[in-house]
């Protein structure tokens, strides 16, 4: 299992400062800031990345995303598992599929929705273990 770095303890004496995870002096390592520059997607791709997180952190999208996850289920099915209505439902979906996180078919007369791929199976199966880690 991880350490976290908030269970890493700052030894005795130290600045306070330096306990709560900060600086003791500000110096800028210039090779390791353009580094983690580059490595930064495009400005459309941070969006598109925040707009990601922030679909996952309304709990009606989680908790569709996290039964989809599961296998493919209709409207009427996700409103059940969800607990609201058709039309609420619709909408989270029109926003998850607007970021590419949802995709559906018809099948006769439902609308059958699907993760669109393993990505988001691998970023629910990260983030729900993360949250079910011990404290």
């Amino acid at each position: 299992m991880n350490k976290r770095s908030d269970e890493i303890s700052a030894p005795a004496g130290s600045d306070p400062a330096a306990a709560a995870g900060e600086c003791d002096v500000r110096v800028v390592d210039e090779n390791a800031v353009a580094h983690a520059l580059e490595c930064l997607p495009t400005d459309a791709g941070q969006e598109r990345f925040c707009g990601i997180f922030a679909a996952l952190g309304d709990v009606t999208r989680a908790r569709i995303l996290m039964a989809l996850a599961s296998g493919d289920l209709c409207v009427c099915d996700l409103a059940e598992v969800a607990g609201v209505s058709e039309s609420a439902v619709s909408h989270q979906l029109r926003i998850l599929r607007d970021l590419r996180l949802v995709t559906w078919t018809r099948e006769g007369k439902r609308a059958v929705y699907r993760l669109a791929d393993d990505h988001v199976r691998d970023l629910l199966v990260i983030g729900r273990a993360h949250a079910e880690e011990e404290l």
